[in-house]
Formats: C-alpha cells, sequence, structure tokens
C-alpha cells in the first residue's frame, strides 16, 4: 500500500476514496478500499491506497486521536508512504477539537512540521482565499454550516479556528504563492500547520505536486487530487480505471442528515416515490422501532422506498432541547443501522445512505452483517460519493449531507444498476 487515509468519518472516507480511485486524466486513480474502522487483518493484495473510515469527528478528542493514532500504526504497517488524515471540507469541528489535536498527534507521532492543512474542494463549492473557507459565495459562516447540530462553524478563518485547537504555530500559503508553483509552495511551508488556499482543481494539482514527499497532508477530499497522479509518473503506481460490476436487486435509501441539501434531495425524491417521515418523538419513546421502516421499504420494493430524519434547524433545536442532543442522535444512529443489518440481511442489494454520522453506523452495521473486510470504490455518482462494492451482489453509497444533485437518490440506485 502506498497512500494511507485516515478519515475522520464513514461519507468523508468515500469521498477521498472516490478522488484516489478516480485520479486525473490521462493517469487515471488508484486501486483503492475503504475499511470500515481499524481492520486486524492486512490489507488485501493489490491495494494501492486504503482508506481507514473511523467515528471520530464528534467524539471527545482524546477517542479521537487514539483512534486515529491506532489508524496510523495499522496503515504505517502496510508500507504506507505518505498519510493523509482526511476531514470534512467545511471543516466540521469545535473549539477542542478534533481537526487540531488530530492533526497534532500525528505530526508529532511522524516527526513532522510544515503540515499542509487544506479542505477546499472546488467541485463541490467550498474554497478557501487569504485562509478563509468559502462554500460556494458565501463565507463559511454564512453558508448554512453555522446551524450545524454538532458542530457549528461560525469562523471561516481556518487559520483562528486552528489555532484554538492546537498549541502549534499556524501560517498561510496565499493564493498567489500557489500560482507561482510547487517550489514556491514549500519555501512558504515555514509554521508547523500551514492553511493553503485554493479556487480550482490546477491550484489542487499544483500542490499535490509540491506535497508528492511529505510523510504528512491533512485537508478535504480534494486534497488528494493530485497525488494517485504523483506516484503513476514515478512509476510506482499503475493507474487507469477501476473496475465495477453493476448490482441488481432489492432497493433503499436512509436519509439521516439536517443539511438544506439532503432535505432538497428528500423533497425532490418524495415527488415520485413512497417515502416515510421517521416521527423522532417515536424513536425516543419506542413507538417506532427498526421493523417500522422495514416493513416501510419491503412493503414499496422496485419503487425506490426512502425513509429520512431531515428536520429543519428549529426543528432538530427543539428535538435536542427535549431530549438531549447526544441522546438523540445515538438513537437515531442505532434506528439507520438496525435498519440497514435487517434489510441486507433480508436481500436487499442496493443501499444509499446520506448523513455523515448515519453512514458511519450504517457502514459498520452492513460490513459486519455482510462479513465484508473492505469495501472497494467504483464509479462516482455526483462530485465526492463513489459507489461502493460489498463483495460480489451488494452495493453501497455514503453521502455527506451538503453533497449530491437533487436527484441524487435515484441516480445512485440507477448507477448501482449499470445505467449512466
Amino acid at each position: 500500500m502506498l497512500i494511507g487515509v485516515i478519515a475522520d468519518d464513514f461519507t468523508g472516507g468515500s469521498d477521498i476514496a472516490n478522488t484516489l480511485a478516480k485520479g486525473t486524466a490521462p493517469e487515471g486513480g488508484l486501486r483503492t478500499a475503504q475499511f470500515p474502522g481499524v481492520p486486524n487483518h492486512p490489507a488485501p493484495d493489490g491495494v494501492e491506497a486504503g482508506v481507514v473510515s473511523l467515528k471520530s469527528r464528534s467524539c471527545p478528542a482524546e477517542d479521537a486521536v487514539a483512534q486515529s493514532l491506532q489508524a496510523l500504526d495499522w496503515l504505517l504497517a502496510q508500507g504506507c508512504g505518505q498519510i493523509v488524515f482526511k476531514y470534512c471540507s467545511t471543516f466540521d469541528s469545535t473549539d477542542d477539537g478534533n481537526i487540531g489535536p488530530v492533526a497534532e498527534a500525528l505530526a508529532a507521532a511522524l516527526d513532522q512540521t510544515g503540515v499542509a492543512v487544506c479542505p477546499a474542494f472546488p467541485a463541490t463549492g467550498r474554497t478557501i482565499y487569504q485562509g478563509h473557507l468559502f462554500v460556494q459565495d458565501r463565507l463559511l459562516s454564512e453558508s448554512g454550516m453555522q446551524n450545524h447540530p454538532l458542530t457549528p462553524m461560525t469562523d471561516p478563518d481556518l487559520r483562528r479556528v486552528l489555532s484554538r485547537q492546537t498549541r502549534a504555530s499556524v501560517g498561510l500559503v496565499p493564493l498567489d504563492v500557489i500560482a507561482r508553483g510547487p517550489e514556491a509552495i514549500r519555501a512558504a511551508m515555514t509554521e508547523d500547520f500551514c492553511v493553503m488556499d485554493a479556487v480550482s482543481d490546477d491550484d489542487l494539482l499544483t500542490i499535490g505536486t509540491a506535497l508528492a514527499d511529505r510523510p504528512l497532508i491533512t485537508g478535504g477530499s480534494g486534497i488528494a487530487l493530485g497525488l494517485p497522479r504523483n506516484l503513476i509518473r514515478a512509476g510506482r503506481a499503475q493507474g487507469g480505471a477501476t473496475p465495477f460490476a453493476p448490482v441488481a436487486g432489492p432497493e433503499a435509501i436512509l436519509a439521516g442528515s439536517c443539511s438544506g441539501a439532503t432535505r432538497g434531495q428528500v423533497d425532490h425524491h418524495a415527488q415520485s416515490h413512497p417515502t416515510l417521515a421517521i416521527d423522532v418523538p417515536g424513536v425516543m419513546e419506542g413507538s417506532v422501532t427498526a421493523e417500522t421502516l422495514v416493513s416501510f421499504i419491503h412493503a414499496n420494493a422496485g419503487l425506490a422506498p426512502l425513509a429520512y430524519s431531515s428536520g429543519s434547524p428549529q426543528e432538530v433545536a427543539a428535538l435536542q432541547s427535549r431530549y438531549g442532543r447526544d441522546v438523540v442522535a445515538a438513537r437515531l444512529d442505532a434506528l439507520f443501522a438496525e435498519t440497514a443489518r435487517r434489510l441486507v440481511t433480508s436481500g436487499v442489494t442496493r443501499l444509499v445512505v446520506a448523513g455523515g454520522e448515519t453512514s458511519g453506523a450504517v457502514a459498520q452495521a452492513v460490513t459486519q452483517a455482510l462479513n465484508i473486510d473492505a469495501m472497494r470504490i467504483g464509479p462516482e455518482i455526483d462530485p465526492g460519493v463513489p459507489i461502493l462494492s460489498l463483495g460480489d451482489s451488494a452495493a453501497l453509497a455514503l453521502k455527506s449531507g451538503n453533497f449530491g444533485a437533487r436527484d441524487f437518490f435515484a441516480k445512485a440506485l440507477n448507477m448501482m444498476e449499470g445505467a449512466a
């Protein structure tokens, strides 16, 4: 294995796995696998890039650090010469972490300074200018992320955010330096952590060239855009396209994200497909269970049924006030995980999931139920979201809340069957 990725959630893991597997033309990408948690076995033969997906974005910082260091040890044991710490392109974190503490621990373990910090992902509208993170044409703090139920982002200045999370020095490599090329970038990386401006894929490719020999990189999935090219041009990786075998059979969609993008996708899907809005008070009080969701989905087999819990920020805040934020999140994660487990063991072969926390719970449940050690990366559905192959007879898509076009759910199911 050449590149090892430590991802702080499952949708983020799929996102960067997709970037590594796709690569850039004409070279192509790397043979990539995604692992649900730290494996207790060696990587499969032929894997050039391995993504260890954790559920460490919102847990206590000390737990996130411990999990990430465990993942680092496993990836180094597989022979990885370059490690990427992958976090969300909207830098989801609080003043306590977990991005800063994990990045600092990884840097210490690898004895690295001048570590790149770059969550930019222009293909999905995330850009960085003068160290400030934008979502489309809005600052991060005006993008809707200021209302995130777990990690509200109210400061778009990544230097300030990261400085509150770590004792390390934080600098900036501005866009005019990026434009001067890899040598200028490397010369400017004088602080412990270096926020990288990037407003286009060309910027990311230039940064990727500059970071070719860096043992540690941190960022969103966009930071990996140029990494396969480095290895392929050096003759260390094969390149080319990733093979994918289409999957037919029963389908289901589960959505547990409250993002504006997911709510729009739910509304669009509901216009022509059966949907079930999950009654969260019913979940908390025990009247709505996994069996409720499974029965609905089986009753609407063949119609792309969707079960969702995707309220507005005001609705979410009211539920959190009534039951407790962590309690609501834990109960919904458990509900979706058990639902997914029952679905795949009862014959559902195409499963689409929206929401980072939801996807983490579902991915663990599904891979355990099917006894799958590694998920192979298939075609890209929308920017940042690939199809994941679960053996030879099932497929999974894990979508971050903010990603995907309005018709994402139906498109994902169709692509799993091999439709364009």
